[in-house]
């Protein structure tokens, strides 16, 4: 009862949470602010951002690209912004495809240029005239500014640009300026608004591992699982998954971006479940590892509890003013240590033989990744070095001890054999182990650090959601899913 309860309360919290439309949660206001900003740093001159082209069939999903979209909001089609900047005013169209009742039969709705002013604050015109305007206002040896896919060195790709490829022959001293870095600084720290997307969108997420808990069973298949991630998502208003979904169990725990999700699940196992929602087009990442049978085993409880230590240790130390190679030191520092206690290294600053022959620390042979990313638009954020208020980012450390570690992962030297011969025993013992915990969170305006994605993650409490999920009765149709898991399996 009690646990239906609390259920319950989630449930309605998390209605609160994401009850307000999609489209009302960053203002026009605060779109105009980010271009404005971009303005200041480029100078006078024209910007050009391109939108991301229609895909080659409209039944195909379409996502538009996360620099458009911070600096626009924008999420339709073939779209471009120009901004001419002079003298300190900004003179901004959006060019949109026009409407098409014909089309839009088949697409859906169009804004068209003259919906453009309400829907994003920027006046509007037809695409088909973007080449036209920017041939009147570009001269030879002039500067464009490109926000989107192109590099200098490269054709350009993208739909939208091919609209002006006539203008580069006409101009051949036109000096393209790609300006994507300066849009990725401005995104490394977030608003209110978007700290309050990346909020919802780890509720989400959080609400999806809960629901893992509750159906996690050897002999269910890891596709199930994600299959069931992923309709809490939708069902909770969640655009998308915010990438590929990871459901690793046994040996596929310890493939880092393993998502091929089709095997069944095994008494013994523990499971990698690394997931995120994407809400307002804003990403969650949060990854638990579980035990599938409910309870971990002696070995699977040590690397796990030696992987949240190194988070906890991280996130002791991260604060504003913080760097993140600090945070990786902190990380690293303990990981090294506690595997040399495992005995998985020889010591916690011992090396093996790498390609060439350079040295490389042992922990790398279980611990390959970095310790976090910035998240927002993108599922890897840009962020800065350094902490400051408004930062979003991840924390999250693993250990994976890959079965073919020994015998294809560390190069046949003989300084190698030695290393390979005292770790054996340990690497027996823990092989088929990899666990990361990752978590979301956000640097307030003091300084301090707010956890925003607040699943189960010390042991004990995993165990206990685990058995709780198991005390609630199980409905659907069990005989139907036996017979489908035979079938599969022969398929198989």
């Amino acid at each position: 009862m009690f646990l239906r309860l609390l259920q319950s309360l989630r449930f309605v919290l998390l209605l609160l949470a994401i009850a307000h439309p999609l489209s009302a949660q960053i203002a026009h206001e605060e779109f105009e602010g980010r271009r404005a900003a971009l303005a200041a740093v480029v100078g006078d001159g024209i910007i050009l951002a391109m939108g991301s082209a229609a895909p080659p069939q409209d039944y195909i999903a379409f996502h538009q690209n996360s620099l458009f979209r911070y600096l626009t909001g924008f999420r339709e089609t073939n779209a471009a912004l120009a901004m001419v900047v002079r003298d300190g005013g900004i003179e901004e169209i959006l060019f949109v495809n026009p409407r098409d009742p014909a089309t839009e039969t088949w697409e859906g709705y169009r804004v068209g240029p003259d919906g453009a002013q309400a829907a994003t604050g920027i006046r509007g015109r037809a695409i088909q005239e973007l080449p036209g305007f920017l041939n009147r206002r570009l001269r030879a040896g002039a500067r464009l500014h490109i926000v989107g896919n192109y590099q200098p060195a490269a054709p350009l790709r993208d739909d939208v640009t091919q609209r002006f490829l006539s203008l580069l022959a006409q101009l051949p001293q036109l000096e393209l300026v790609p300006v994507n870095d300066e849009v990725n600084h401005l995104r490394g720290v977030k608003s209110e608004a978007e700290q309050d997307l990346l909020r919802k969108a780890t509720a989400i997420t959080v609400e999806a591992h809960r629901e893992v808990a509750r159906a996690l069973a050897p002999g269910h298949n890891e596709f199930e699982i994600q299959a069931l991630v992923e309709y809490t998502f939708r069902r909770y208003g969640a655009e998308r998954p915010a990438f590929a979904s990871i459901v690793g169990s046994g040996p596929n725990s310890t493939i880092l971006h393993y998502n091929a999700n089709d095997r069944f699940m095994e008494d013994g196992d523990v499971v990698v479940v690394d997931i995120g929602a994407s809400y307002g087009g804003y990403a969650a990442d949060v990854t638990r590892t579980y035990p599938v049978n409910g309870r971990f085993s002696d070995e699977q409880r040590a690397i796990y509890q030696l992987v949240r230590d190194a988070q906890a240790a991280a996130e002791a130390r991260a604060a504003a003013g913080v760097s993140v190679a600090e945070l990786n030191q902190v990380a690293d520092s303990v990981l090294a240590r506690g595997l040399a206690e495992l005995g998985l290294i020889e010591a916690p600053n011992a090396t093996f033989e790498g390609p060439g022959g350079q040295a490389i620390p042992q922990l790398r042979l279980y611990y390959m990744h970095g310790l976090g990313h910035g998240i927002g638009l993108d599922v890897h954020d840009p962020w800065p070095p350094v902490l400051q208020p408004g930062v979003a980012f991840t924390l999250e450390p693993g250990v994976y001890v890959r079965p073919n570690l020994l015998e294809e992962v560390i190069p046949d030297t003989p300084a190698n054999q030695r290393t390979i011969e005292a770790i054996r025993p340990a690497f027996q013992r823990f092989i088929n182990i990899g666990v990361r915990i990752e978590d979301d969170y956000i640097v307030r305006d003091d300084g301090t650090l707010e956890w925003i994605s607040p699943a189960p993650r010390e042991v004990a409490e995993v165990e206990a959601l685990l058995a709780e999920a198991r005390a609630e009765p199980r409905v659907g149709p069990a005989e139907r899913r036996d017979e489908w898991v035979e079938w599969y399996r022969r398929m198989k």
